[in-house]
């Protein structure tokens, strides 16, 4: 008698230590998946016949139990299970709400009895037998009123079976994976109200500085058109010709923002095609450089790349488009003018065109999300830059579609340096060799 005591006593102490490592475990900032694997892994250490071990938790959008964490399991091939409402023991546990111990080979087989065939078939590749588990503990996740799925411990191969003693202890342990599912979802559910407010004020002020930005070339497109029409008035030639340059430079940076809008539609639905053909991207530079130099007469576009420059496979008009949105970024960030120099760099798996400006600068934390949707820089001398903040993000994706990338680099009051790559992939690659 006074050995059970000791053994009872003995096994309580671990089952409270465990219970206690577990919680810790719980309460560590990580993500859901990774603190389940971290407690299914102290099981083994507590429930001396425990092989197996499964959370199985319930996938609203599918409508089935999915694996969530597991060991004795090989949780890659268990990835295609998918047990509905009421099958095997985890849907019976679960619609039950109960923990529950099955010792008894008929009672274990009619359990598992109605799995379907493609999950009884994972179950087997997952444990590399047939056999069924000869001792099962099973108990529901919930919290209150919701109800997450189910924790299965099992034995396979030991001749030690569970005890009624031991359901205490596992549904102890279900709701304090329960608890853990309970709090990641419900930060989840607040995350997602965050981001959606956050989506909402967002979207208003993009709307609010779109509404602004359209209306301020419109309003110098009509302006000056009014006034080439006023019948009283007889315009030098060269005052008419500088307002009609006006009007086109306008309509140029309307027809830029509308072409950012739309793309970034595109881009939002998947729907950015870039088609690709031998591009010599010195010759693209020099045009693009050309049309922005007639925009200022403050800056001085430099374009620099060596003679022999290798041709790549690009979308000529989406990377005409990605210098245009670069140098039209640096012509507003540097308002006193100055050299903006576009270069070109070869290096031995792709190219690098970069665009340096003379201007005001990006301080360190907003280098970061410069290239996100509606992100506009705040020039740290107060100055206003007018545009939608989508150049960037279009240019970003348009990028990103050729299979390179787009970084910044910036030192406040010095100027910034937008690059982008380009691989030298393809047939254009092919041909030089």
């Amino acid at each position: 008698m006074i050995a059970s005591n000791d053994y009872e006593l003995e096994r309580r102490t671990r089952e409270l230590h465990a219970l206690t490592e577990i919680a810790k475990t719980l309460s560590v900032p990580l993500e859901l998946f990774q603190l389940l694997g971290a407690v299914m892994g102290k099981i083994t250490n507590v429930l001396e016949p425990a092989e197996l071990g499964l959370v199985m938790l319930w996938d609203e959008s599918s409508g089935v139990f999915r694996p969530e964490a597991a060991f004795g399991y090989d949780l890659s091939q268990m990835s295609a299970v998918g047990l509905r409402a009421g099958e095997g023991v985890t849907g019976k546990v679960h619609d039950e709400g109960k923990a529950r111990l099955l010792n008894a080979p008929d009672e274990i087989a009619e359990a598992m009895s109605d799995l379907r065939p493609p999950n009884r078939q994972a179950m087997i590749r997952a444990l590399g037998t047939e056999t069924l588990p000869h001792s099962v503990l099973a108990a529901p996740l919930r919290v209150g009123d919701r109800k997450f799925g189910a924790l299965l411990i099992e034995t396979l191969n030991r001749p030690v079976q569970f005890t009624e003693n031991d359901l205490p202890f596992v549904q102890t342990l279900a709701d304090l994976i329960a608890m853990a599912i309970d709090r990641a979802q419900l930060e989840e559910e607040a995350a997602a109200i965050r981001d959606a407010r956050e989506m909402d004020r967002l979207r208003s002020e993009v709307m609010a500085t779109m509404s602004h930005e359209l209306r301020t070339p419109l309003a110098a497109i009509k302006g000056y058109s009014t006034a080439l029409l006023l019948d009283e008035v007889k315009w030098p030639e060269d005052k008419r010709r500088e307002f009609l340059g006006l009007i086109d430079e306008e309509c140029e940076n309307l027809q830029t923002m509308i072409a950012d809008i739309l793309d970034s539609s595109l881009i939002d639905v998947g729907q950015l095609v870039v088609e690709l053909q031998p591009v010599r991207l010195p010759r693209l530079a020099h045009e693009t450089a050309d049309e922005m130099q007639r925009r200022t007469e403050r800056h001085r576009l430099i374009v620099d790349f060596s003679p022999d420059f290798p041709i790549v496979d690009a979308d000529s008009r989406r990377i005409k488009q990605v210098i245009r949105n670069i140098l039209d970024n640096a012509l507003k960030y540097s308002p006193n003018g100055g050299l903006v120099v576009i270069r070109g760099q070869v290096r031995p798996t792709d190219v690098v065109v970069s665009v340096s400006d003379e201007g005001v600068g990006i301080s360190p934390e907003n280098l970061i999300p410069l290239f996100e949707k509606y992100f506009r820089v705040k020039s740290p001398t107060g100055y206003h830059v007018a545009g939608t903040g989508l150049g960037l993000p279009v240019a970003r994706a348009i990028v990103e579609a050729h299979g390179g990338r787009i970084w910044a680099e910036s030192k406040v009051r010095q100027g910034t340096t937008l690059s982008f790559s380009l691989p030298r992939t393809g047939l254009s690659a092919e041909t030089a060799v």
